[in-house]
C-alpha cells in the first residue's frame, strides 16, 4: 500500500468516523472508522521509515585538481629562444 492508500484510510476513517449518522445493526461505525485511521497512520509511518532507508544520500566530493608541471628550459618559458 502506497502513501495515497495510507491517506485514503485515513480519510475514509474520518468520514466514518465523524461525519455519518448511519445505524447498522452489529456494525459499529464508529469503531472501523478508528480502526481505518490508526491503520492509515501505520502505513503513513511504514512508508515514510522504508523511503528515509531508501534514500541514497551521496557524500560531497572534493574536485580533483590536476597540476602541471612548468617546464622551463634555460629561463625562457615560451619555447623561443636561443
Amino acid at each position: 500500500m502506497g502513501l495515497g492508500g495510507c491517506i485514503i484510510l485515513i480519510a475514509v476513517g474520518a468520514i466514518l468516523t465523524f461525519a455519518t449518522d448511519w445505524d447498522m445493526q452489529g456494525v459499529n461505525l464508529d469503531l472501523v472508522g478508528v480502526i481505518f485511521m490508526i491503520v492509515g497512520l501505520i502505513g503513513v509511518a511504514t512508508f515514510s521509515s522504508i523511503a528515509r532507508r531508501r534514500r541514497v544520500v551521496m557524500p560531497p566530493t572534493t574536485p580533483v585538481v590536476e597540476e602541471r608541471p612548468h617546464h622551463t628550459r634555460d629561463g625562457y618559458t615560451d619555447g623561443y629562444g636561443a
